[in-house]
């Protein structure tokens, strides 16, 4: 009896070329792992930071409160413009960084990832330009055109002029976060963010109210001091990424610029970076109608609205950890696993947002007690509270559903959710401003704008398919030999 002899297959393309032999990949705990748990891994370490954060927040105003009411309310002039520099630099561009390192390391490709990472800090430091010069620029006059008068204008100028000096820097610190988030690494920003806000409490307050052997520089100081705590994060995390200890590594020589990487990053980030542009926008419009009722109550909004940032950077920590999820899921072609990210991440949000915001609906004064005694000052605070934050619920669903379209590369829905916000806030405004509406109006007005928010970043997420476009895929089909 004659042996067979079994002919072994081997994988040939359509021209007959063999292809290279198949290995079983290496597991990937973004994309093998369960959902739950893995978000609650990545989100930790930003919960961690941005609770830092958030005491950085509670600080900066309790010594700023030190300074004066006119200080708070020159405050809540300011904090648009530097809450747009952060959210778009870290959360929108730096969104787009991650979604597109993350997609490329998804598909297995890291020499791109590293490419990537060269074009986003170019990025980033084009736009820190840009700000530093605009706000330069244009920043009095937009003070001025908010309601700033006297003193609280001429401290409000004297913030954004060191800030916005230094513009490029918080730029290239959340850029180096971006990069790093994008390969999964959450742990390094998170700890480099903690030590900058523990820089930032001690830096700050010294230089605003004068401690020691300093003088008192006021908001310039604090502005100062936030300055240079982002120095030192942004030197760490650099030394990091260009050591070759992450992931990816930027090079610097030989570098070319590729029109392909500007798109794949801005394609995202561009348009992301309209969200958080059209998001201080409303607010902006929102001061300028409160600045009417007066000092009081613009300082109260202030006060309330610093609980807002607190508690969305809650929202803020789950959304940056399903962008390299939803990238990388994505990039494996995994399209049901992304969206299962993107709605199991809105829930644990939606969830502790809403519940904190309305446990301070009930008991604001915990809040309000840490900044101020000015009886006025308290009772806007009461309202908005009252008023607004059991809606924060919906903010941080939009936050996330926000995030994770970042990651799948499919922005322009939540986006477009925010254009509506804002011109719901400026319309609405404009009516009660006709009828002579007062402050309580206002901050029913606002609580409204963010449950629209909310629904309609939900509703477009719901209809955005988020697979990708088909494209011409080899004919591969086996040939004995």
């Amino acid at each position: 009896m004659s042996d067979a002899v079994v002919a072994e297959p081997r994988l040939v393309d359509a021209d007959k070329q063999p292809l290279p032999s198949l290995k079983a990949p290496a597991r990937n705990p973004l994309l093998d792992h369960p959902i739950l748990p893995t978000i609650l891994r990545l989100a930790w370490p930003n919960v961690v930071a941005l609770t830092a954060g958030t005491v950085v927040v509670i600080a900066e105003t309790s010594y700023i409160g030190r300074l004066g009411t006119e200080a708070l309310a020159a405050m809540a002039l300011v904090f648009p413009f530097v809450m747009l520099t952060m959210t778009m630099s870290g959360g929108a561009m730096g969104g787009g960084v991650s979604s597109a390192i993350a997609r490329a390391l998804g598909a297995g490709d890291r020499e791109r990832a590293s490419t990537l990472a060269g074009h986003a800090l170019l990025i980033g430091i084009c736009l820190g330009l840009v700000f530093t010069v605009g706000m330069l620029t244009f920043g009095p006059t937009l003070l001025e055109t908010l309601g700033g008068r006297g003193s609280v204008l001429s401290q409000a100028v004297g913030y954004i002029t060191i800030f916005f000096a230094g513009g490029v820097i918080p730029w290239l610190m959340n850029t180096f976060a971006a990069i790093l988030r994008g390969t999964g690494n959450m742990k390094l920003p998170s700890a480099i963010t903690l030590n900058s806000a523990v820089l930032q409490i001690i830096l700050g307050g010294t230089l605003g109210l004068g401690l020691g052997p300093f003088p008192q520089f006021g908001m310039a100081g604090v502005a100062a001091g936030s300055l240079i705590a982002f120095s030192v994060g942004a030197a760490i995390m650099g030394w990091y990424v260009f050591s070759g200890r992450a992931r990816v590594r930027p090079t610097l020589n030989g570098f070319k610029i590729q029109r392909g990487m500007f798109f794949d990053i801005l394609k995202v980030g561009a348009i992301a970076c309209f969200s958080p542009l059209q998001g201080v926008l409303t607010l902006t419009i929102f001061t300028h109608m409160l600045a009417r009722f007066g000092t009081e109550v613009l300082a109260g909004y202030g006060v309330g609205a610093r609980l807002e940032f607190m508690l969305t950077t809650l929202a803020f920590a789950v959304g940056v950890a399903s962008v390299p999820i939803v990238g990388m899921a994505i990039g494996a072609g995994r399209v049901a696993r992304a969206r299962r990210v993107m709605w199991t991440g809105s829930l644990i949000s939606f969830s502790v947002v809403g519940l904190l915001g309305t446990l301070i609906a009930f008991f604001p004064d915990a809040w309000v007690n840490l900044f101020t005694n000015d009886v006025g000052v308290r009772l806007a605070s009461q309202q908005y509270l009252a008023t607004c934050a059991p809606m924060y619920a919906f903010l941080g669903l939009a936050t996330v559903t926000y995030f994770s379209s970042q990651g799948a590369a499919k922005v322009i829905g939540p986006v477009l959710a925010q254009t509506a916000r804002l011109v719901f806030v400026s319309v609405g405004g404009w009516y009660l401003l006709s009828i002579d509406a007062s402050a309580m109006s206002f901050f029913w007005l606002a609580a409204a704008s963010m449950v629209l928010l909310g629904l309609l970043s939900a509703l477009s997420v719901l209809l955005t398919s988020w697979a990708p476009k088909a494209g011409p895929v080899p004919e591969i089909r086996p040939e004995l030999v």
